[in-house]
């Protein structure tokens, strides 16, 4: 059987692929995406590129299923999003959606055979406390946390503490910018909610998104600055949608991506979401803009090489990474790239003492049952 990771990129990036694969390949592809949490993806891109009729019934299948658990995720963030604006009723303070709710709920193509698993929206730092009450009020509920944590959230982080629905246990999360105030970046929080934009399908004067260069800088902020990049397929999947819609339907998008990612102070994750979207995936990026954005944000050499060797292996399941070499460098370049995350996250004392409490409590700590709402949130939390 087949076991090349490259497999899954090459069907992701031409559906039409899918037509001609063996059993032993298709059989291998679908493992590769379930792992990677793409599989509604890749049933959309076959959806679209109109090749169900062509492919063998156990995979179109798969991919119906997939559309299916997709279009329930849809349903949910709509509905999560009708919750928390009429939580918000009168308030006069922009409610900004990011990410996978963003793209769904303004019907990006990002957004079709998104997965979902919280909300996320942002308000402006001063109305925080106004928008947690509200949310409070209506019914969600910040997961209990310890002294540490809700300081660790509140005096440092981009977010509040994660909030679940105590009836339907959808988790939210809320925030005032879209970085740890404790990094090494500091994109402008009122830059970004000045230029947000309304949300045509909810007909609401408070619900908005980031415009459009600003939902790339985040997504490649979430990703290049503030993630581990494991599993991280997914939001380059985002990126690539993204890039490739605004390009075609936004005026003056490629000419002012760059110096948007200057202002913002995001320079080098934006580098690093261009240049990994154009190799991975054959995002039609113009070469005048890679080359702007490698002279903005290009690191020094050899930090650029490094990055290609560990991201291209930290995207690719354990299951997909073959021999023991192939295995071993897999699993550096995940180790490697979740240091980073935290080295960028805080100063190097703050780190130090951050990660000698959590060893010291991780080894406390007895193993407690959990719901499956309490898993999602503390997935979500720092380590």
């Amino acid at each position: 059987m087949s076991n090349n990771p490259g497999i899954l990129l090459a069907a992701l990036r031409d559906p039409h692929r899918l037509v001609s694969m063996t059993c032993d390949e298709a059989g291998t592809l679908l493992r590769l995406a379930h792992q990677t949490r793409v599989m509604a993806k890749l049933a959309q891109r076959a959806q679209d590129a109109g090749i169900d009729d062509q492919l063998n019934a156990q995979v179109r299948d798969h991919l119906i299923a997939a559309r299916v658990v997709a279009a329930q995720h849809r349903r949910i963030v709509r509905w999560e999003a009708d919750r928390i604006l009429h939580a918000m009723q009168g308030c006069d303070f922009p409610i900004v959606f990011l990410k996978g709710a963003a793209y769904v709920l303004a019907d990006l193509p990002a957004g079709r055979g998104r997965l979902i698993s919280d909300v996320d929206i942002m308000v402006p730092k001063v109305h925080l406390e106004t928008a947690e009450q509200r949310l409070k009020d209506a019914g969600w509920e910040a997961f209990k946390l310890d002294e540490y944590d809700q300081r660790y959230y509140r005096q440092w982080m981009h977010e509040l503490p994660p909030m679940a629905h105590r009836i339907r246990r959808n988790v939210l999360d809320l925030h005032h910018t879209i970085l740890p105030e404790t990094g090494r970046l500091h994109p402008d929080a009122a830059k970004l909610l000045a230029a947000s934009r309304l949300i045509p399908s909810l007909s609401h004067p408070s619900a908005k998104l980031l415009a459009p260069a600003d939902m790339i800088l985040h997504s490649a902020a979430h990703l290049f600055q503030d993630g581990e990049l494991a599993g991280g397929l997914r939001d380059l999947l985002d990126l690539d949608d993204l890039l490739r819609h605004f390009g075609a339907h936004e005026p003056d998008f490629w000419n002012t991506l760059v110096s948007r990612g200057i202002e913002m102070d995001l320079r080098r994750p934006l580098f690093y979401a261009l240049r990994f979207s154009h190799h991975m995936l054959e995002t039609p990026v113009p070469q005048d803009v890679l080359n702007d954005a490698g002279k903005a944000g290009k690191p020094l050499w050899p930090t650029t090489p490094m990055m290609d060797f560990f991201v291209s292996r930290a995207f690719m399941p354990h299951s997909a990474e073959g021999n023991g070499g192939r295995r071993f460098g897999a699993g550096l370049s995940r180790w490697m790239l979740y240091v980073r995350s935290h080295w960028l996250r805080m100063p190097p004392l703050m780190l130090l003492q951050h990660l000698t409490r959590k060893a010291f409590r991780r080894i406390k700590k007895e193993e407690e049952p959990r719901t499956t709402a309490q898993k999602n949130i503390e997935a979500k939390r720092v380590g």
